[in-house]
């Protein structure tokens, strides 16, 4: 068995194949009171289907959606949150783990397309409030992150409990959704959560140790592209075997794509395989997090 330390050795090493491209979503800028300005298509992400969220990273900064959600402060780090509109709680939620660059405006994205689909997404920020904007900073940001998991879970613990009882959410169903370093990190904290109900991981480090894999308790959505150097098939196939042994749970998606193919601010994005995957991704949580949710409910004895 690896240690821990081996572990995460290994982890920050695969970062060095992540595309050096980093995320290039223009931030909203007020315009001059003389400029003639367009009116955005759209006033914050939306439920946007796969071309519109590769659009979203070409606009100029004049027309860039309104980011719907805000930045809240749990336990002491601060995260951004989007809820859903002209809905109350309880809210099926997902935390969401950025990839190595840190929780920039390519992730709160990712959290308003989550809200406009019914979810309360919260994207944790694990790097303190800093975000990189070359392949250099990130790799020291994923290595200062990655070598103390107890940190970085207690930070995912503390998000994941505000889930379950700010009034604003009151989550039943709780999910984790990460990619690259996010995603490695979505699968440190399934094994460490016991009442996590599900988790999606898009191309992160994995683990081949039965043992290490029984504490996860819901099921597993896998991401990967069969062209990726530093996940490869090899070691897909041994995740994938270790959680057969262990009696998990466990759906492994593969996609002729390189690494990092859903972000549209990567050289490797691949907007055909990256809709494919999002469509899985909402397939998954729908079962995992609203359908249970609303089992649960129905199960429940009714109040005298």
């Amino acid at each position: 068995m690896r240690t821990l330390a081996a572990l995460v050795l290994t982890t920050i090493l695969a970062f060095g194949q992540e595309p050096a491209k980093p995320d290039t979503t223009p931030k909203p800028q007020a315009p001059k009171p003389e400029a003639k300005v367009e009116k955005p298509q759209m006033p914050w992400t939306g439920m946007v289907d796969e071309k519109q969220f590769k659009e979203l990273h070409a606009l100029k900064p004049d027309q860039a959606p309104k980011l719907n959600g805000e930045l809240v402060t749990v336990g002491g780090a601060r995260h951004y949150l989007s809820i859903p509109r002209n809905m109350r709680p309880p809210f099926p939620s997902v935390l969401l783990v950025h990839e190595w660059w840190g929780l920039n405006d390519h992730i709160k994205h990712w959290a308003d397309r989550l809200a406009a689909d019914g979810y309360v997404a919260l994207a944790v920020d694990l790097y303190g409030g800093k975000v990189a904007t070359t392949s250099e900073d990130a790799m020291q940001l994923a290595k200062q992150a990655g070598s103390d998991i107890p940190k970085a879970t207690t930070i995912l613990r503390e998000a994941f409990d505000f889930l379950a009882t700010n009034k604003r959410v009151e989550a039943q169903k709780r999910a984790v959704l990460g990619w690259c370093f996010g995603g490695g990190m979505a699968l440190q904290f399934a094994m460490a959560e016991p009442r996590l109900d599900a988790t999606v991981i898009y191309y992160g480090r994995l683990v081949d140790d039965p043992k290490a894999l029984e504490p996860i308790h819901g099921p597993v959505l896998g991401i990967f592209g069969n062209q990726d150097p530093s996940i490869p098939p090899k070691s897909v196939d041994a995740f994938a075997a270790a959680m057969k042994t262990a009696g998990k749970t466990c759906d492994i998606q593969r996609y002729d794509a390189e690494h990092a193919f859903a972000n549209p601010s990567n050289a490797r994005y691949d907007e055909a395989n990256a809709t494919k995957a999002w469509a899985e991704v909402r397939k998954f949580l729908e079962a995992q997090l609203k359908t249970a949710a609303k089992t649960k409910a129905d199960e429940a004895p009714a109040k005298k």
